[in-house]
């Protein structure tokens, strides 16, 4: 019962800290890519020295038959890096952040097609629920325009390209989470240097010394730390408790982006993002168990729409 509960205190610890991103990544004055090889960079090497002092090495005997998936997977971690940075930049934390949110709907629809999955009808409905609270998102308030939509645009295609991480981490087998995360940061970083040099080369000489401060914090405490944080307490917590728990990250960052910077958010986007959460929520639930976040009558519906 201990270990559940400094679990969850930690799960919950690392959701709160992941939900701020947005400010920081807001007071880099660099460009997305660049923030985001730093980050990469810097929580490997984080990574790499938690696995040392737990004494789990790397063996190539278990990683290669997966190496291609990794650096596939790295590869769209460092792009989805680059357009939620960017989304960031061209709407609200809140707009970028719910858009976002949207990755794990995109699973639950991919996931029959490429994995044989069945889609039972409460997916369905889910999947549907969820798509009308985008459409709410992406109604602009007065004087947002273009560039609302276009941020709106890069978080849906950061979302996408999560998903597409979580689809091919679902394929690639035998190798932990913690040492597959710090490999795909590697495989980010091989792929995002290039991608810098083409795309306007290094600033570091220019970040002044509260940019160094929030970068360090970025890479360090909120990747690295938080990331080790979150794998070890990903062992010790149930599916449903880990679905639940996770939607403290977008909701604090939402809270983060109202009242700390200010950013407006109409009743609809309210209304969009609570549809998006909440459904997306509601899909995952296992049906052997009521969670205790869901009233008896619409678990019941629930469970009956799964049957049928």
């Amino acid at each position: 019962m201990k270990a559940n509960v400094k679990a969850k205190q930690a799960l919950i610890l690392s959701m709160i800290v992941f939900g701020t991103v947005g400010l920081f990544v807001r007071g880099i004055a660099l460009p997305s890519a660049e923030i985001a090889l730093y980050r990469a960079l810097l929580a490997a090497v984080t990574l790499l020295i938690y696995l040392r002092l737990k004494k789990e090495s790397l063996k190539w005997q278990v990683i290669r038959h997966g190496l291609p998936l990794l650096l596939l997977s790295g590869l769209a971690m460092g792009l989805n890096w680059i357009l939620l940075f960017e989304a960031y930049h061209y709407t609200t934390i809140s707009v970028a952040t719910l858009s976002y949110s949207f990755a794990p709907v995109l699973v639950t629809l991919l996931s029959p097609l490429l994995f044989k999955e069945r889609m039972r009808r409460w997916q369905g409905i889910c999947f549907g629920m969820a798509f009308l609270g985008l459409l709410f998102i992406i109604q602009p308030q007065g004087g947002e325009g273009d560039s609302h939509l276009l941020g709106v645009a890069f978080g849906l295609s950061a979302a996408m390209l999560y998903a597409s991480v979580i689809l091919l981490n679902k394929a690639i087998k035998g190798i932990s989470g913690a040492h597959r995360t710090v490999l795909q940061f590697f495989a980010a970083i091989l792929a995002l240097v290039p991608y810098v040099l083409l795309t306007g080369g290094f600033h570091l000489s220019g970040l002044d010394q509260n940019g160094w401060a929030l970068l360090m914090a970025l890479g360090l405490v909120h990747t690295g730390i938080m990331y080790s944080l979150y794998f070890a307490a990903m062992q010790s917590l149930k599916g449903h408790e880990i679905a639940l728990l996770s939607f403290i990250d977008p909701l604090v960052a939402v809270v983060c982006s109202v009242l700390f910077l200010g950013e407006p958010m109409s009743a609809a986007q309210a209304a969009g993002g609570a549809l998006i959460l909440g459904f997306t929520l509601l899909s995952d639930i296992t049906m052997t168990r009521r969670p205790f976040a869901v009233p008896p009558l619409i678990y019941r519906m629930i469970k009956w729409l799964h049957i049928t």
